[in-house]
């Protein structure tokens, strides 16, 4: 018949959540703009609710749609390949900050403005940065073991269904998640150096920052996977969600290594 499916791909129906999200995503950036100059957050909160409110039913709708049986092998395929994308992205979004990084490290500005100054000192002058080999390398090692623990759960799940190994790596997971994010709010507390008036605390903060902000994302990914895990959403043969929230972990952990390396040891 001529409606009758004959095809592995999901076709899907008109959804208002691409056009609601646009709307609040516009929302968002305008009120950020108007917060900077002095109007209020309101704004931009509204905004952020807005785009929070359609990540949540958005995604809502495909966790339904994989339990109606619409994700086919083909259609698994296709967002397994459009995550891979999406962290591909975000490879290119952090070459930015080790591109500034390395450039100033390797040509740094002379004090008078002169670019590039092969006399220049790097890190400027009056900066003193920090010991890599105490509070860094303690998450370092606790960044790494969140991902060890986000593997440990990953393989259970594929390897058996083992459903209480699968919830204990993700609480570990989540756990030492959130234990590296207070403690790099904790570091940024004692920073002798501010964001403003100098290219290092600039490039830093921006690096090391937007990376704590992808381990808050990150952190909430794995939690939202422990939920399911709870509720009976994953098994052996479907737990797409799960292995995108295990390689958006295992991508910070990467990003995590090159920033330790790179800006606490040798920028240092």
């Amino acid at each position: 018949m001529a409606h009758e499916k004959n095809h592995d791909y999901h076709v899907l129906p008109p959804s208002i959540w691409p056009f609601v999200g646009a709307v609040a995503g516009f929302v968002m950036l305008f009120g950020a703009v108007m917060w900077m100059h002095d109007n209020g957050p309101w704004m931009f909160l509204i905004g952020l609710v807005g785009v929070l409110y359609v990540m949540f039913e958005w995604w809502k709708n495909v966790v339904i749609e994989s339990h109606s049986g619409d994700h086919t092998p083909v259609v698994v395929i296709g967002l397994r390949y459009g995550f891979i994308l999406f962290i591909i992205s975000e490879v290119m979004f952090f070459a930015a900050w080790f591109w500034s990084f390395f450039k100033h490290a390797l040509y740094p500005m002379h004090p008078e403005g002169l670019s590039p100054a092969v006399d220049g000192a790097w890190p400027p002058a009056g900066i003193e940065t920090f010991d890599p080999w105490h509070l860094p390398l303690i998450n370092t090692l606790i960044l790494l073991l969140s991902g060890c623990a986000a593997t440990w759960a990953h393989h259970a799940l594929v390897h058996g269904g083992k459903r209480d190994d699968v919830k204990l790596g993700l609480w570990i997971a989540v756990g030492l998640g959130v234990i590296f994010t207070f403690l790099q709010a904790y570091e940024y507390t004692h920073a002798a150096f501010g964001f403003a008036g100098n290219i290092y605390g600039a490039n830093f903060f921006m690096a090391t920052g937007f990376h704590g902000f992808h381990v808050v994302v990150g952190t909430i990914f794995l939690a939202i996977c422990l939920m399911r895990v709870y509720a009976g959403h994953f098994t052996v043969e479907r737990h797409v969600g799960f292995e995108a929230a295990a390689w958006y972990w295992h991508f910070v952990d990467v990003v995590w290594l090159f920033l330790f390396a790179s800006i606490y040891v040798w920028g240092a």
